[in-house]
């Protein structure tokens, strides 16, 4: 819990979500189950000649409000993850799918805190992801 907890954005509604809505995931520090669960892995749809990316919809609801709070509040207190929403923007991308990424790279911080047991190090995950 103190793992999770030093994370940039969360708070203790945030903790509460992650632990109540996708706690058999992070036991397992399952990241791929927790980008699916909180929304943040796109569906791509092909045939043929055509490809279209989506937004997964097929999600728990208040896990997918947590992360959009805690990506939000993380681009307001931390700089990597500013910069990452900021260049998103710069591209073009649409303000939901730019916290989408940063809420990406926020669930593979925290599994990968997880797996090391190790609390967040912002100097480190600057140089990793």
């Amino acid at each position: 819990m103190t793992i999770l907890r030093s994370l940039p954005g969360v708070g203790r509604i945030v903790l509460a979500t992650l632990l109540a809505e996708a706690s058999d995931a992070l036991q397992r520090r399952d990241y791929h189950a927790l980008r699916c669960l909180s929304g943040v892995a796109p569906i791509t749809k092909r045939s043929g000649k055509s490809r279209i990316v989506i937004m997964r919809q097929a999600v728990h609801v208040r896990l997918r409000n947590g992360v959009y709070h805690w990506a939000r509040v993380a681009i307001q207190h931390d700089p990597r993850s500013r910069a990452k929403y900021a260049a998103l923007r710069a591209r073009g991308h649409g303000h939901g799918r730019a916290l989408r990424s940063v809420a990406d790279r926020l669930l593979a911080i925290a599994c990968t805190m997880l797996l090391n047991q190790t609390s967040f190090d912002p100097a480190l995950a600057s140089k990793t992801i």
